[in-house]
């Protein structure tokens, strides 16, 4: 994923499925200049921050 991805991920009204090493996150924030995102794992709660390449859209949304 790309930076200006992410970032309109965090500001869309949907919210739209994303995954970190095949497991649901929420994207918290995106420095885009770093291109690195704080992301939460939703099955632990860990926060981390992750390069958003390493970030993957599945198209789904809820």
């Amino acid at each position: 994923m790309q930076a200006k991805r992410a970032s309109e991920i965090i500001n869309s009204p949907d919210t739209i499925e994303v995954l970190y090493n095949n497991t649901p996150v929420w994207i918290n924030s995106v420095d885009e200049n770093k291109q690195v995102a704080g992301i939460k794992l939703l099955e632990t709660g860990s926060v981390l921050q992750v390069p958003v390449s390493e970030l993957r859209e599945t198209g789904k949304t809820h």
